[in-house]
């Protein structure tokens, strides 16, 4: 898989095993990074018309078809049951019934001469769903024993029991917006948030972030760069402040905005994941607004726990059981949710 933040190409080689429970183990797991061209390509797919869009899923689900075969020679993997792939997202307008994920063709399948069960998103959106975040059926099977599950990726999202059902949603962007400003200054991404914690915090700009309406809105809810780009970037470039400012000040938005989503239960335990772990300045923050117990796991499940969760949703799609959740996404029922193409 592929996420927002444009790190790379997330893969995962992952056995799963149902003895009343559903165990999993992580046998290998790497992150390609895209070179300048493909990173280019992918930040500025909002941009593309919808016959660019089908070209540059042809050529981007060549690529990927390379980049998995790579994979598996190097790894000298023998066995594989199938290949899920989530792609990357190129649209995500679930309001418009619309979401697209390049990276789900047919071609991947006659490349890579295995099964290939993909796109997960578009079915749950047509049965008027959200689309996103589909990852909650994952934390709800594999990781039970949290109370909340958080990734702090592109953007924050989150998943947790409420009244026997399973809800996710949305908190915030995250390193969407850390690294889009970073970046200015020549860096891919602010290493343990050092440049977050040298700068001073603009109290108006922070009050301004927090009082956007996505906020004000009841689940289910997702976000996308589109909605960055309106809502976010303008409001930022405003206040012409110093990059360090701008990190500082995001970054306190961002932990007071999920400190509001996990204070609503007491004396919880968080798994934390995603990129976003390895700012300790985000998360010593996050600390200081919460009061629970927040749990880092080890780094291939930090980094690859959405890569085996979509490989996990393959599998439920695989033995026709429910991969998506209406208690998170909105859809109009609980569905298996994705397509099996064969070579």
């Amino acid at each position: 898989m592929s996420g927002t933040s444009l790190d790379g190409i997330d893969l995962v080689y992952a056995t799963f095993l149902f003895k009343k429970v559903w165990h999993f183990e992580i046998i290998v797991a790497e992150t390609i990074e895209y070179n300048y061209q493909w990173r280019q390509i992918l930040k500025d797919l909002i941009l593309s018309s919808s016959e660019e869009l089908v070209q540059i899923d042809e050529k981007y689900s060549i690529y990927l078809s390379n980049i998995i075969n790579n994979f598996i020679q190097k790894n000298n993997i023998q066995r594989i049951d199938a290949i899920c792939s989530h792609g990357h997202t190129a649209l995500h307008q679930p309001e418009h019934k619309l979401t697209y994920q390049i990276g789900n063709l047919q071609e991947m399948s006659s490349l890579l001469k295995r099964k290939v069960v993909c796109d997960f998103r578009v079915q749950d959106v047509e049965l008027g769903g959200q689309g996103a975040p589909l990852v909650p059926i994952g934390d709800k099977l594999l990781f039970p024993q949290y109370d909340f599950c958080l990734n702090l990726g592109g953007f924050a999202n989150i998943s947790t029991e409420e009244k026997n059902s399973r809800i996710a949603y949305d908190v915030c962007p995250v390193n969407i917006v850390l690294n889009h400003y970073i970046k200015k200054l020549g860096f891919d991404y602010d290493d343990g948030g050092r440049m977050a914690s040298k700068g001073n915090l603009n109290n108006e700009l922070l009050q301004e972030l927090n009082a956007l309406g996505f906020y004000q809105k009841k689940y289910p809810k997702s976000l996308g760069l589109e909605w960055v780009n309106r809502n976010i970037f303008p409001l930022i470039d405003g206040f012409q402040l110093e990059i360090k400012d701008i990190l500082t000040t995001f970054v306190e938005h961002i932990a007071i905005q999920i400190a509001s989503e996990i204070n609503k239960k007491s004396k919880a335990t968080v798994l934390i994941t995603g990129g976003g772990v390895y700012n300790k300045f985000l998360v010593n923050k996050l600390k200081t607004h919460s009061k629970h117990t927040i749990v880092i796991p080890l780094d291939a499940i930090v980094e690859f726990k959405e890569a085996l969760i979509f490989g996990f949703l393959g599998v439920l799609k695989l033995r026709n059981e429910v991969n998506c959740l209406k208690s998170v996404t909105g859809a109009s029922k609980d569905h298996s949710s994705g397509r099996i193409f064969l070579p």
